[in-house]
């Protein structure tokens, strides 16, 4: 290991040690490849194939059978939408290698405002696509065995930590892990897709035998405002179009193309799913039916009431489930950004082993899990409160990026703003009709979270602010000086770890006192004794000081006891070192009986000595 040191009186320049070969190779093998990152980051947007069409059929369903006629020029529109938000993330990602996505983009070009607010939406969306994404997936599983119906919340909080585990190791061992349910999925609705269009229509599926259908009666107008439904409705399957961007620094060098291979990856598989599904409905003449859903009806159509009608639902119901590690590649880095930005706490920053944000991960899965049991494993009651946020980013995003492209006027810039600003345009109207039409379904507390969650930031912000003003962070603090100092060490009896602890004392102040304290009860009087008695004979060439307390309290004697000699003198620097005992065993903490503890707690709040806390090491035997 190497030590860098600066001379006194020298120029004071900070320099890194230079990185080897072997940190660049483990830091390479942790990060994404496009396949990988498709992998990781991409569940979300593939898994809403699913739910998608669904929900344009049951929307458009009100209107009759000539309202689902208008299933397949919405999904194209839908479809037409996604093609302009990847090109727009694909330069995202070129302008902001550094990830963050839309909270990056807005706070470079429409305020630390505004960027609050797309990365307070960002937060919302990815927290709640952990929710409904497992009880979607559980939702699955129960349809095919409805006797674990009853135990769905309990399902729900299993498939949370088995995810949450995966990504404790790496997003790129979840990348791996989860690769082979994408390749399934994709695979088997790609095979779906193609089978259906050489198949001719049958004239019932096994599927929806024996379902009433919910297809309206008598309804043949269709509107402006239910088209306008059933695509703000559709629009969900445009969800973790941005988690690419947003996780640009998981990517290998050159991590911004790679990125950028991933986004278009996403796009051309996620158009033709959507848009091939939409055609074989049409094709089908497929109804919404109670109880079934229409990727089921298809499968069934497509390829008939057999094995691969199952392996259809079971990769569905896997890849449901698994669609919440897009919120696990993507929050933990935009938390880091919001951490270096002063925002949340700077313990989202740290990066562990595997190249990890564990806090980050481990903050996602405990307020995904008070979700979870807030809905009691229900998907419905989440569902309204899905994709709103996600397209408050998304136009955020494309508007800051029109600003980006005028100022910064390189080849091509227009073009580049046009497309931004359709986009932003698209995803505006948007963001307005979902949220007017699921208001009165639950989209309201995403209303109000929303400026809760900016308010947080600001505050925690502000915090930070005024300790780096007493901290005097940015300014050329004073030269060192050297004061007298005085270290206080509590003690209770005579052991190795009171020897230990005078030892170190010594080796730090300039003036060593122990100190005890005694109570006014027998026994506690006998012990005191006792110990003063013990310590004369021992004689370490430290005065003991007996403290008298009235009440059976350690901390407040030893803190009034700091505060009479800072009143004697204001000069010397005390510092309170308490010894205490570091098991080799984790259930052996239980066995402490946290004296150390409350002496720290009341010398921190009650003065202003320094606490030092001084661990022995029990060796295991």
């Amino acid at each position: 290991m190497s030590v860098l040191t600066a001379e006194p009186g020298a120029a004071q320049g900070a320099e890194e040690p230079p990185e080897s070969d072997t940190d660049t190779d483990t830091t390479t093998r942790h990060q994404l490849t496009a396949v990988t990152g498709v992998a990781a980051l991409s569940l979300d947007a593939m898994a809403s194939v699913a739910y998608g069409p669904e929900v344009i059929v049951l929307v458009l369903a009100a209107a009759g059978a000539h309202g689902l006629g208008f299933t397949l020029p919405v999904t194209i529109a839908i479809a037409a939408l996604l093609a302009v938000l990847v090109a727009s993330y694909r330069q995202v990602i070129a302008a902001y290698p550094d990830g963050g996505g839309s909270y990056a983009v807005a706070k470079a070009h429409l305020g630390r405002r505004t960027g609050l607010v797309a990365a307070a939406s960002l937060v919302l969306d990815y927290v709640l696509n952990v929710a409904v994404a497992v009880t979607a997936g559980v939702a699955a599983l129960t349809s095919a065995f409805p006797g674990l119906y009853g135990d769905r919340l309990w399902l729900c909080l299993a498939v949370l930590a088995v995810i949450t585990a995966v990504n404790l190791r790496g997003i790129v061992d979840s990348a791996r892990a989860f690769i082979v349910p994408t390749a399934l999925f994709v695979g088997a609705i790609l095979t779906l897709i193609v089978v259906g269009l050489f198949r001719d229509a049958p004239a019932s599926t096994a599927a929806s035998a024996g379902h009433a259908s919910v297809l309206a009666d008598n309804a043949t107008t269709v509107g402006a405002l239910l088209l306008l439904k059933a695509f703000a409705s559709g629009c969900s399957a445009l969800t973790g179009v941005e988690a690419i961007a947003n996780a640009v620094p998981t990517f290998r060098a050159p991590a911004a193309r790679r990125a950028q291979h991933a986004e278009v990856a996403l796009g051309v598989l996620l158009g033709v799913m959507l848009i091939g599904l939409s055609v074989l409905i049409s094709r089908f003449d497929l109804l919404p039916v109670e109880g079934v859903t229409v990727l089921a009806q298809l499968a069934d159509a497509s390829l008939g009431h057999n094995a691969a009608f199952y392996v259809v639902q079971f990769a569905t119901m896997v890849l449901l489930a698994l669609s919440a590690n897009t919120s696990f590649g993507g929050l933990p880095v935009l938390l880091k950004l919001l951490a270096r930005d002063n925002h949340v706490p700077h313990v989202f920053a740290l990066k562990a082993d595997r190249q990890v944000h564990r806090h980050g991960v481990l903050a996602l899965a405990a307020v995904s899990a008070a979700l979870l049991v807030f809905s009691g494993g229900d998907t419905n009651t989440l569902v309204p409160l899905f994709a709103i946020g996600v397209f408050v980013g998304f136009t955020l995003a494309q508007t800051g990026m029109v600003l980006h492209w005028r100022a910064a006027r390189g080849p091509r810039w227009a073009g580049k703003a046009a497309l931004n600003g359709l986009g932003a345009a698209l995803t505006g109207v948007s963001a307005i009709v979902v949220t007017a039409t699921k208001f009165r379904d639950g989209a309201w507390l995403i209303a109000l979270a929303l400026p809760l969650l900016v308010a947080v930031f600001v505050r925690v912000h502000r915090a930070y602010a005024t300790i780096g003003e007493h901290l005097e962070v940015g300014r050329i603090p004073r030269a060192p000086r050297r004061e007298r100092s005085l270290i206080l060490v509590p003690v209770s009896s005579l052991t190795r770890l009171t020897s230990e602890a005078l030892t170190a004392a010594v080796s730090l102040g300039d003036e060593v006192r122990a100190v005890t304290v005694c109570h006014q009860d027998p026994e506690d009087r006998a012990h005191g004794r006792a110990l003063l008695r013990d310590w004369a004979l021992w004689n370490p060439g430290v005065p003991l000081v007996a403290l008298a307390s009235a009440r059976r309290t350690l901390g407040r004697p030893v803190a009034a006891y700091i505060r009479e000699l800072t009143a004697a003198d204001p000069g010397v620097r005390i510092t309170v070192l308490i010894p205490e005992v570091e098991p080799a065993h984790l259930w052996q903490r239980l066995l402490q009986n946290q004296r150390g503890a409350v002496v720290a707690h009341a010398v921190r709040r009650d003065t202003d000595a320094a606490v030092c806390r001084l661990r022995l090491r029990l060796q295991t035997r």
